[in-house]
């Protein structure tokens, strides 16, 4: 089992209900970890086949928040979850989604949601 992880994705998108919300793209910051299995025949051989493609999914992930929009943190973090459990190969998944300056006297307001096969 390996764990794969990526960092800080940050993401412009319509997120939130307040009117300029609804008319301004926001940043949210994404951090995903994800669990799959990793083929001895990859390891030994050094080649893409049969492994879990991190980059297809961030693509996939860009794609899905960029084109959104979204009025609650909780339906953006479900759909991304939801987006990387579409492939079998993930065993289990934690998104979590930072939405910078959401509150007037903290940094950010995040949301996070795991799933496991």
């Amino acid at each position: 089992m390996a764990k794969i992880r990526v960092k800080d994705l940050l993401i412009r998108t319509y997120i939130g209900f307040n009117p300029d919300e609804l008319v301004n793209k926001q940043d949210v910051v994404i951090n995903l970890e994800i669990e799959t299995d990793i083929p001895e025949s990859a390891l030994e051989s050094d080649e893409p086949e049969d492994i879990f493609n991190y980059k297809v999914i961030t693509k996939k992930i860009i794609a899905l928040v960029q084109e959104g929009r979204f009025k609650l943190l909780e339906v953006l973090t479900k759909r991304i979850l939801d987006t990387i459990m579409e492939d079998e190969k993930v065993k289990w998944a934690r998104v979590e989604v930072d939405k910078p300056h959401a509150l007037r006297f903290a940094e950010s307001v995040s949301m996070e949601m795991e799933a496991r096969r």
